[in-house]
């Protein structure tokens, strides 16, 4: 039996992702979840189907083949970008949710994953899409 944090609860059985598709819809209006580490990251296909609901995001994996989302963004400056970034800090407190956050004059760089499983939750892509949402 799996468990996982989906939809802002947690679901037990074989498959939560079937259960939690139509809930989905729009993750931005969706809250992190903290994780405890005791849930397993998602698999490639959970993946895949979350990176659908996010724009521009990138999946890569570190050494230890460990997943994360990663995302470029360009400005036209130092200070376009650091309003960016402190909006994004502002997310991230609210959520509860750290990505790593590297920037400088034109250009911010965002890499989001669950630090306690080692991988990515529903979270991660809920966080990803309220970062999409700053510029619109």
């Amino acid at each position: 039996m799996v468990e996982r944090l989906v939809a802002n609860e947690k679901v037990e059985g074989s498959n939560p992702f079937a259960r939690s598709i139509f809930g989905m819809s729009d993750l931005s209006k969706k809250k992190c979840v903290a994780c405890d580490g005791n849930i397993p990251p998602f698999d490639i296909s959970e993946i895949h189907k979350y990176l659908k609901k996010v724009d521009g995001w990138d999946v890569k994996n570190n050494d230890d083949k460990s997943f994360y989302l990663i995302k470029d963004f360009k400005f036209k400056n130092f200070e376009e970008s650091q309003k960016f970034v402190n909006k994004v800090s502002n997310i991230a407190e609210e959520e509860n949710h750290h990505p790593d956050i590297l920037f400088g004059w034109g250009y911010c760089k965002i890499k989001i994953f669950t630090h306690a499983i080692k991988g990515l939750a529903e979270s991660d892509f809920i966080l990803a899409a309220k970062i999409d949402k700053i510029n619109d």
